[in-house]
Order: structure tokens, then sequence, then C-alpha cells
């Protein structure tokens, strides 16, 4: 009988080993866990701060410069007004930067909170961007750069093509697309934006020869708060906005994007976007404006 207790006794201690050892592998996956949480929220937080450092500049600066020159417009003699065009002109191009800048901050907050959706219309896609291409004239002309728009769809209603999707993400998308292409490229260089559709696909495709972009830089660029290498060729030397908020508009458009890219030759962004199947009454313009037939609702 002794022996058979002793056998109980053992075969109790062993599994009160197992059950301990069970216990300590759990706490130090737990632990394991916890450690890569605590990882994650300090990068977090680390990658916000230098952001929020960042778009202050992107913020204060345009500001700065903006009330320094009102100021010194306000000095000018009457009869100088080419000074005065000047200084308004800067104004203007600071002025269009900020907003463009504030555009990008509150889509991103929106889309922090999950509170981006579609709101399709019928939108006429040479309309949204030719606006687009006006809009950054003045941008492009300061430095030298020509802007090429290859229109490759020959049906619709006369020059006019209309697509269901969404004018004011698409607008923000291709702003972004034009606005690194012209950060990036040389001075006196060239931009082309082309546009053509097959099977209710519409793409674009936004190309510079600039700078160019590192193969390995590619495949964080569209990373949200992600700072790419520090070297004088990185494109989004910033806070990487931009590329990121394209990238998650597209994700709610059920698009796609694609980047060929060669360090000192420049870069090609690739838009594919299928058309909404919502169906709409709306038309939109030029991405800033949506006309709703009586009766129609505003959704």
């Amino acid at each position: 009988m002794a022996n058979i207790s002793d056998r109980q006794l053992l075969k109790e201690l062993r599994e009160k080993l197992n059950e301990r050892k069970k216990f300590e592998q759990e706490v130090q996956m737990l632990t394991k866990e916890l450690q890569e949480v605590t990882k994650k929220l300090r990068e977090s937080e680390a990658l916000k701060s230098h952001f929020i450092s960042n778009i202050s500049n992107e913020i204060v600066n345009p500001f700065t410069s903006i009330l320094g020159l009102s100021k010194s417009i306000l000095s000018v003699e009457k009869n100088d007004w080419k000074k005065v065009v000047s200084m308004v002109a800067l104004i203007h191009s600071e002025a269009f930067n900020l907003d463009f800048q504030l555009r990008n901050i509150f889509v991103a907050a929106k889309i922090e909170a999950g509170e981006v959706t579609p709101n399709i219309s019928k939108v006429n896609i040479r309309g949204v961007i030719q606006s687009i291409i006006d809009s950054f004239s003045l941008v492009a002309r300061k430095m030298g750069i020509e802007i090429d728009f290859e229109w490759e769809i020959e049906y619709g209603f006369g020059k006019n093509f209309y697509f269901k999707t969404d004018s004011e993400k698409l607008k923000l998308i291709l702003s972004n697309l034009l606005n690194n292409a012209l950060k990036y490229s040389y001075k006196d260089g060239k931009v082309i934006i082309r546009v053509w559709a097959n099977d209710e696909i519409l793409s674009f495709s936004v190309r510079d020869f600039g700078t160019g972009i590192s193969e390995k830089n590619q495949k964080i660029i569209f990373e949200r708060f992600k700072r790419l290498d520090t070297g004088i060729n990185s494109i989004n030397r910033g806070h990487g906005l931009g590329l990121s908020i394209t990238k998650a508009l597209l994700d709610v458009l059920g698009g796609e994007i694609e980047i060929e890219s060669r360090k000192g030759e420049g870069s090609t962004f690739t838009i594919h976007l299928p058309e909404a199947k919502n169906v709409v009454e709306g038309f939109s313009g030029e991405g800033n404006d949506i006309f709703f037939d009586d009766g129609d609702e505003i959704f």
C-alpha cells in the first residue's frame, strides 16, 4: 500500500510540476506580448511626436510668411505696384500650400477615427484633373516645370467623361501625387499626367523625371507617419502624410496604386480605380461642387 501511495504522490508531484511549467510558459508568453505592446506604443508615440513636430512647421512657416508679406505690403509706396504684385503672388503660394496641408491633416484625422466613407456622384473626370492642374500652375511656373496632360479617353459626352466615384477623394489623391511630382522634380523639368479607361476601370499615371525613390523606400512609402531615409533624394523627408492618405483613400474607393521608380531618373505613380456600383443622380463638375436635381437626396 505504501508503494501505491508513493506512486500516487510522485504522479501528483509530476502533474503539479507540469502545471507549473505550463503556468510559467503562459506567464512568459504574456510578458513577451506585453513587451511587444509596450514597444509598439512607444514607437507610435515617437512617430506621432515626430509627425506633430514636422506638421507644425508645415503650418507655422506659411503663416509666418503670410504675416510678414502682408506687413511689408502695408509699407510699400503707392507707385511701387510691381513689388506689391510680387508679394501678393508669394502670399497666394503660401496660402495655397497651407490650405493643401490642412486638407491632408483633416482627412488624416478622419481616417484615424474611421469616419471616411465614399460620397459617390457622376464626376466629370477631365474637369477634375484640369482644375487640379490649374491650382498647381503657379507652383509649377515658379519651379519652371511643365505639366503635360495626356487624355486618352475618346468616348463620353464630347470632351467630358463622367465616372461614378467620390470627386473630393479623387481630387485629393491626384493633388497629393502631383504635389510630390512637382516637389521632387528637377528645376525646368516636366511632369506628365496620363488618363485612360478600360472595362469600368479608370486609370491615371503621374510621372516625373526627378530624384526618384530607392527600392528600400518603395516598400514603406505608403505607411503613415513613416520617415524615410534622410538623404537629399529622400521623398517625404517630412511627415510623409500625403502618400499614406492617398493609399487610405484608394482603399476606401476599392482602388490600387503602383509605383515605378529609379534613383535619379524619376517616378511614376499609377492608379487603377473601379467605377462605383451605387446608383446616383448627382453630378460633380470640378471635384468641389455637386449638383442635384430637385428631390435628390445628398447622402
